[in-house]
Parts: structure tokens; sequence; C-alpha cells
């Protein structure tokens, strides 16, 4: 797994959380792309990136399929409950 150069951004709120749902599941990027297809979510590998590394804004419609994706609230997604 390649570790980012660039320090979190500020463009999103859970990205961190998103990468730590993810790699808790033991799901690489790919896999977790594939099942965001399953969601109606199409999104770039570079997009993911972005919204991991908290450098894109997430769309309400995107939380959603990202939190049914991970099988997790979106209150857990926001951090209202504990992932």
């Amino acid at each position: 797994m390649k570790h980012r150069k660039e320090p979190p951004g500020d463009k999103n709120i859970i990205g961190t959380r998103v990468i730590a749902i993810r790699n808790a599941k033991r799901m690489k990027q790919k896999d977790f792309l594939a099942k965001l297809q399953t969601f109606g979510l199409d999104i770039s590998p570079t997009s993911l990136s972005r919204v991991e590394g908290q450098h894109r804004l997430v769309q309400d419609y995107e939380v959603v399929a990202i939190a049914k994706a991970l099988e997790v609230s979106v209150g857990e997604l926001l951090g209202e409950t504990e992932v």
C-alpha cells in the first residue's frame, strides 16, 4: 500500500473514516470501487483517492452510497457514533 505524500485536506470529513473502515474490513480500493458501482456510484480510482485524502468534496448521494458499500450508517461515516 502506498502512503500518502500530502497531509489530509479539508474538503470533507469522511475521508479518514472511509480509509479506516475499508482497511478494518480488509477491502482494497479496487474492490471498494466495484462495490460502490453496485450502489450506483461510479467514481474513478483517482476520485476515490482524493475523497480518502480529503482533497475532494463529497456529494450527499455519494455519502449514502459509500456508507452502504462499507455497511455502516451515514452517522458512523460522519463521526456521530463510534466506528
